[in-house]
């Protein structure tokens, strides 16, 4: 599953190493431009989050040869009416003058793959409404792109309101450890 033929090289999907962070960071950085979004995260918090002593993410590198054409990163989560794990993928990023050749599609069924050696019960993403191309990828590969279900996101000044916001809880039985 790591290779498919493409002229006299192949591609292969490994997991990301830290010495590969410059080059998952720039496409982190390629993605934020075509999503007309900004990377406000530092290459060191990066690889942190990925190979420090609690990563909380996964990243698979795709490459032809030693050239990295692709990226996807990932972590676990959790689904109480399964009462197994999910994988969720966070990003997944071909660089345009490698798309259309089925590399996205083999980082997905990677990650298909990784689901199911792990027993998830999902295999999740999330796409902007305005991507259509992204979505009859998605839809081609056997994904249902759910618009009954809304995204809801607090961060920023509100998330750190929300953590000091103790409601009617005595504040003793709070556990700020957690």
């Amino acid at each position: 599953m790591g290779s498919v033929g493409v002229t006299d090289t192949a591609l292969n999907v490994r997991p990301a190493i830290e010495q590969d962070l410059e080059a998952v960071f720039e496409m982190v950085r390629l993605l934020a431009d075509y999503e007309k979004l900004e990377v406000v995260t530092t290459p060191d918090r990066f690889r942190e989050s990925l190979f420090g002593v609690r990563p909380y993410a996964h990243a698979l590198l795709a490459e032809l040869g030693k050239e990295p054409v692709g990226m996807a990163i990932y972590f676990f989560n959790f689904s109480t009416f399964e009462g197994r794990p999910g994988l969720y993928l966070e990003d997944l990023f071909v660089r345009e003058s490698f798309r259309r050749k089925g590399y996205g599609e083999i980082m997905l069924s990677r990650l298909a793959k990784i689901a199911v050696h792990s027993h998830c019960a999902r295999f999740e993403w999330t796409v902007l409404d305005w991507n259509q191309p992204a979505i009859r990828f998605y839809e081609k590969m056997g994904a249902t792109v759910l618009n009954e279900w809304r995204i809801c996101r607090v961060s920023g000044k509100p998330l750190i309101e929300l953590s000091e916001n103790r409601g009617n809880i005595p504040s003793s039985s709070v556990d700020d450890n957690n």
